[in-house]
């Protein structure tokens, strides 16, 4: 089958989202740049954990490095990831408050 163009890399993205952690790392550093301490005590992860998962995402090309010194700060890549992390949490709310709607009218 001939795959439409670009499904094989957005199929990877989603791959690489496909973590929680991971998310939630993407949804802190799109709120302003941070650390690895910074994301170490917003997440309660461990040092090697974040880094870990910050390597993936920099290796997807969602997040870039800027070095100061000894310090490593990370941004987004592209503000078009957290508007596709935004658009996923909004579904998935919104099929939650549809769930509680019908179980609340069947009951």
């Amino acid at each position: 089958m001939d795959a439409e163009p670009g499904l094989t890399e957005a199929a990877q993205l989603f791959k690489v989202l496909g973590s929680e952690s991971r998310l939630g790392l993407l949804r802190l550093i799109g709120d302003r740049p941070r650390t690895v301490g910074m994301l170490v005590d917003a997440t309660g992860m461990s040092q090697p954990l974040v880094s870990q998962h910050l390597r993936m995402l920099r290796q997807a090309g969602l997040v870039s490095a800027d070095r100061n010194g000894k310090e490593i700060t990370y941004t987004l890549a592209d503000r078009h990831v957290s508007h596709v992390i935004e658009d996923a949490l909004v579904h998935v709310q919104e099929n939650v408050g549809d769930a509680l709607g019908e179980a609340t009218n069947s009951a």
